[in-house]
């Protein structure tokens, strides 16, 4: 049971986080401060916010749950997110920042029209709005353990919609300013936690590392079992994790505008690429450090089946020990630490989803852009409807059981296959237009629906079928397993740049539309320098 400094604590965390909020956000005079912090902010702070954004709730309480049932395989994507943001780094981020990029979709529009860059914009904000409504959902998840402990009925939309209106509250003063601070002492707060929760389950892990290494808990690298077509299948099989990661890391670092904004921010190119691959390293030690506690809760515990522990998805678990453990005090500031990983995600979102809307859709496709006190105060209207929409999107997910942390990387992954091969299109192929464009984008997520829910492989016949959602019971009778979640945005590249490419054939070689030049002027958004926009 939370006692009365847990709630105290609870408390203080609430109403710090809006003051500390609208205290760093400052004044914000022009949809440039609002948007991009003025594009002064320090290379380690959009480093950890970039961090405290990807990471949220489904990595405090999701990735424990994928070792306390299997190991630490899960790792190897940390390899993969890091050479995709090592490319990224050193293939995308000139473009950003000379201004032949000015936003992830504004290149889009450039090299191929309005249309595209509008298709893609609504991409972005259908995938984060199913990505990150299963984020704020996964909050919800340890605040139900707690009040189901003390015999509370409190469903999930009142908990979702309390902590959408804090979150909203300093994001609609703060802008992104605000928002990359509270990331900083967010983070700091459920790392800490996290460390704190690794400290007390020591005892138990070094009295059963003998066993957990004979299970294989901490098995690092695993190259899958079975041929290729069967290795395909394993989300944590090394060559998949690795080369799915990379793509993966490619797409969501380079193509999404919720980090492409926060390394907009930095003050110089130098800057952006370190935050860009120190970002990787600090989000592998944070796999390393959640993946322990999920071991460490395993020898707690005794490997106990969920039921026995009364619970009824793999999600609850850490938050169980925590509710149960914890010394007072410090429990209430843990579970502030899983709250804080929300909101560090929410907040982001709010913002990039504010900006896109109003600098892809609103400006372009409206025709013309508001006078600055206009678009602030639409930004920040804006950001109250995304607000109100991701509340009602996360109560959507109250109902299914998988662990959160593979729905929620499986949902980016579903679009962000379209974005990069969309992306990838318009800077390889250089005969490639708009129609190219928009058949290759339709055709890409037609195929990783196909791919996702309807394509299985089929052990028993050694040979892929075609089984539209099959039931879990279908599933294991004809051992029947879906195409690894990690190898989506590779199916969507692949995919895009064949039909893409096959497509741009009917055009005359001398006709080619080519990418943006470097000298081209950006369009006037963001304060009139467009937020990828040459700096003095």
């Amino acid at each position: 049971m939370l006692t009365a400094l847990d709630v105290v604590v609870l408390v203080v965390y609430g109403v710090g986080v809006i003051a500390f909020g609208l205290r760093a956000g400052g004044r914000q005079r022009t949809t440039q401060d609002y948007f991009l912090g003025g594009r002064d902010l320090p290379w380690w702070a959009v480093c950890f916010s970039v961090v405290a954004t990807e990471t949220s709730t489904l990595t405090v309480i999701g990735v424990p749950v994928v070792a306390y049932f299997g190991s630490f395989t899960f790792l190897q994507l940390a390899i993969g997110y890091l050479i995709g943001r090592v490319v990224v780094a050193s293939v995308l981020l000139p473009r950003y920042f000379r201004g032949e990029l000015q936003t992830a979709y504004a290149f889009l529009g450039d090299r191929f029209g309005d249309t595209t860059r509008a298709v893609a914009s609504v991409t972005f904000l259908v995938t984060r709005l199913l990505a990150d409504g299963v984020r704020l959902f996964a909050t919800a998840i340890p605040i139900q353990v707690i009040a189901r402990a003390a015999g509370l009925d409190v469903g999930y939309p009142a908990v979702i919609l309390a902590i959408g209106v804090v979150t909203a509250a300093y994001t609609y003063v703060g802008g992104l300013k605000a928002v990359v601070w509270m990331d900083v002492v967010q983070m700091g707060i459920y790392v800490g936690g996290a460390v704190l929760a690794l400290v007390l389950l020591w005892p138990a892990l070094a009295a059963a590392l003998p066993e957990a290494l004979a299970a294989g808990k901490l098995t690092v690298v695993d190259w899958g079992t079975g041929g290729l077509s069967e290795v395909l299948t394993q989300p944590y099989a090394f060559p998949v994790a690795v080369i799915g990661g990379a793509f993966f890391a490619m797409a969501s670092h380079g193509t999404d505008q919720l980090i492409v904004q926060r390394i907009l921010a930095c003050r110089t190119l130098a800057e952006g690429r370190r935050a860009m691959v120190w970002s990787g390293v600090v989000v592998a030690l944070q796999f390393a450090l959640f993946l322990g506690v999920g071991v460490g809760l395993w020898a707690f515990y005794g490997a106990a089946p969920l039921a026995e522990l009364g619970l009824g998805r793999g999600d609850e678990l850490f938050p169980l020990f925590i509710l149960n453990e914890m010394p007072a005090g410090l429990r209430g500031l843990l579970f502030a630490g899983i709250i804080a990983a929300a909101m560090s995600t929410l907040s982001s979102s709010l913002n990039a989803l504010a900006g896109s809307t109003l600098m892809d859709l609103v400006e372009r496709l409206g025709g013309r852009r508001p006078d600055e006190a206009a678009a602030l105060r639409l930004s920040r209207v804006l950001t109250l409807v995304w607000a109100a929409v991701f509340v009602g999107f996360a109560t959507l997910f109250t109902g299914l059981d998988n662990p959160v942390v593979e729905l929620g990387l499986g949902i980016a992954g579903f679009t962000y296959g379209g974005l990069l091969g969309a992306f990838a299109l318009g800077l390889l192929v250089r005969r490639a237009r708009q129609a190219d464009a928009l058949v290759a984008f339709a055709v890409t997520i037609a195929a990783l629906t196909a791919v996702i829910f309807g394509v299985w492989w089929s052990g028993a016949a050694e040979a892929w079928v075609w089984a539209w959602r099959p039931s879990a019971e279908d599933r294991e009778a004809g051992a029947l397993s879906a195409v690894a979640w990690p190898l989506y945005p590779l199916v969507g590249v692949a995919v895009s740049l064949v039909v893409g490419g096959l497509l741009s054939l009917r055009h005359p070689a001398g006709s080619d539309s080519a990418p943006p030049r470097a000298d081209a002027a950006p369009p006037r958004s963001a304060g009139g320098a467009g937020w990828g926009g040459s700096r003095s």
